[in-house]
């Protein structure tokens, strides 16, 4: 059923990612096109031991095309997601653009899987400090049902893109150098320093990467009742999101209970021993697609408390790897337009 594909975005960073793990995971396909903007079409692109020319982003592109995995600005995927379902194609997208429309399901494969089956022509992909949190909350809200969150993150420079990248290289070098330096995706120095600000106010003082993860994991878990305190902070680390979290559920977990349940996880991988100085790390989590998780123990201020320590690749798991596997989900289960 899904055997053409079209990658959009497949320049860019995630796109380039996505294009790893699509060689990397075997994906099936029959054909399979590239899509970018005007001005990056004719660029050749290497896959599969074939070089590709990149297609402009146009909506005869999609013609004969069923599935498209994408990642591009909102304003682009506002646009350009109608006609790829006109044509046909199933759109797993990965901008902000259709996350918190009704009509679009909210995707996490080792969470809510069951959801893509409500899709109209297109599924969304969490934002990345969403998708690390939910998958790290799944199995102790199935065991116990998790009632609040309060999650401070902390957030590489690679989430901004390549100007983020680019500022934390360029920046430290100059703050290094005693040079000066104009930072362009940050509006305050990011090298040694921490930035607590990701997004525009947008709530009550909460900005709108904070928000994104209030809206988005109660869509995720189908419960508006979930009550979530986020904290987004961008910090001078090239790649990987780490996040604090403390989590109280209805009923009792112990840290050992919980560790177990971690363990049993699927897309988890604990690793926990305070003695040995063995915690997850994001230079040890880069460039791998698990969810890590370390520092498990009781909230001492909550009886039904359990705090720990998270983190994960945002450009695999909290962007490339999540699309590519609802694109493996729907080719699983044979779901249609």
């Amino acid at each position: 059923m899904f055997e053409n594909l079209a990658l959009v975005g497949a320049t860019g960073a995630v796109g380039k990612i996505v294009r790893q793990l699509l060689a990397e995971r075997n994906f099936p396909f029959k054909s399979i096109k590239f899509l970018a903007s005007a001005r990056s079409a004719g660029k050749p692109i290497c896959f599969a031991g074939q070089e590709h020319r990149v297609e402009e982003l146009r909506p005869e592109a999609f013609t004969d095309v069923d599935l498209v995995i994408a990642s591009t600005p909102d304003d682009v995927a506002k646009e350009f997601c109608p006609w790829a379902v006109a044509r046909g194609a199933v759109v797993v997208d990965e901008s902000g653009y259709w996350r918190m429309d009704e009509n679009t399901p909210l995707v996490v494969p080792e969470v809510n899987p069951e959801a893509i089956h409500s899709h109209r022509g297109i599924i969304s992909s969490p934002n990345c400090s969403t998708t690390q949190m939910v998958v790290a909350m799944q199995p102790l809200h199935a065991a116990a049902r998790i009632r609040r969150v309060v999650v401070s993150t902390y957030q590489a420079t690679s989430g901004a893109g390549v100007v983020g990248e680019e500022d934390l290289k360029a920046g430290s070098r100059a703050h290094l150098a005693g040079e000066s330096y104009e930072y362009q995706a940050f509006t305050h120095p990011i090298a040694f320093n921490v930035i607590p600000q990701i997004g525009s106010q947008k709530h009550a003082g909460y900005t709108s990467e904070e928000m994104k993860m209030v809206l988005e994991t109660r869509k995720i878990f189908n419960d508006e009742s979930l009550q979530i305190c986020p904290t987004c902070v961008r910090v001078p680390v090239a790649n990987c999101h780490s996040e604090t979290m403390l989590v109280e559920t209805e009923k009792h977990l112990s840290a050992e209970e919980a560790r177990r349940l971690f363990e049993a996880a699927p897309g988890i991988t604990v690793i926990d021993d305070l003695n040995a100085s063995q915690y997850p790390m994001p230079h040890a989590c880069s460039g791998r697609d698990d969810v890590f998780i370390g520092r498990i123990r009781q909230d001492l201020s909550s009886p039904n408390g359990l705090a720990f320590w998270c983190v994960s690749d945002n450009l695999r798991k909290g962007a490339a790897t999540n699309a590519v596997q609802i694109a493996e989900l729907l080719i699983k289960s044979g779901a249609s337009v």
